[in-house]
């Protein structure tokens, strides 16, 4: 209990202002195995699974993805937050600034957006649990092309994490979503044009069909 209540209270700061986001990813091959590993580590589930559909916005002429910037809109659940990241830095670890805000109407941000000229330029959707021990966050991500789970935190705490839960650091990956999915679209020769669970499994399903 304690746990979850200062993974709220963490949660809440970072609503609050812009801070560093330092994070990385890895591939989840057995997602009941590393829950038992997230248990055994003393993490506590602070969100069982839950759907998440992110919409990515810009400008004409993608003036924020040509600066290495990001502007999101996510519905997590019944909760909508809008989500700014400014160009990263990526070593070992994936480091940029981010400012997010929690929207009361989703459906009116998407009209104020496209009022102040954004469009959407990419879609994507996943399950998503998070855990906490009260120090940052892991999370486990069921998504189309993939199991994912991320973990957030100070540098050394993320190496520790890692450790603990068996994730070497040959399997840290910094790319995001976006980058993920069209890796993903070159290796499989994919023409699903955004990383929804309709979008993938329609192209999968076309692929696979017997020919007559």
């Amino acid at each position: 209990m304690a746990a979850q209540t200062r993974a709220v209270q963490i949660r809440a700061a970072q609503m609050m202002a812009a801070q560093k986001e330092i994070e990385i990813k890895f591939r989840v091959a057995d997602v009941r195995g590393l829950a038992r590993r997230l248990k055994r580590a003393g993490f506590r589930r602070v969100t069982g699974r839950t759907h998440e559909m992110n919409t990515l916005y810009d400008l004409p002429g993608q003036a924020l993805r040509k600066r290495g910037e990001l502007l999101r809109l996510r519905k997590y659940g019944k909760q909508w937050v809008l989500t700014h990241k400014a160009k990263g830095k990526s070593g070992r670890h994936k480091m940029r600034m981010e400012a997010e805000t929690v929207v009361e109407d989703g459906g009116q941000m998407e009209a104020i957006l496209g009022a102040l000229g954004f469009v959407p330029t990419f879609r994507y959707e996943k399950f998503r649990a998070e855990w906490s021990d009260g120090h940052g966050h892991v999370v486990v991500d069921e998504t189309p092309i993939g199991n994912f789970g991320e973990i957030e935190g100070r540098p050394r705490w993320i190496d520790q994490t890692a450790k603990r839960l068996e994730i070497q650091r040959s399997d840290y990956i910094t790319l995001t979503y976006a980058g993920l999915f069209f890796a993903w679209k070159r290796q499989t020769r994919s023409a699903a044009k955004e990383m929804t669970f309709r979008a993938v499994g329609a192209r999968r399903q076309k692929q696979t069909a017997p020919s007559c």
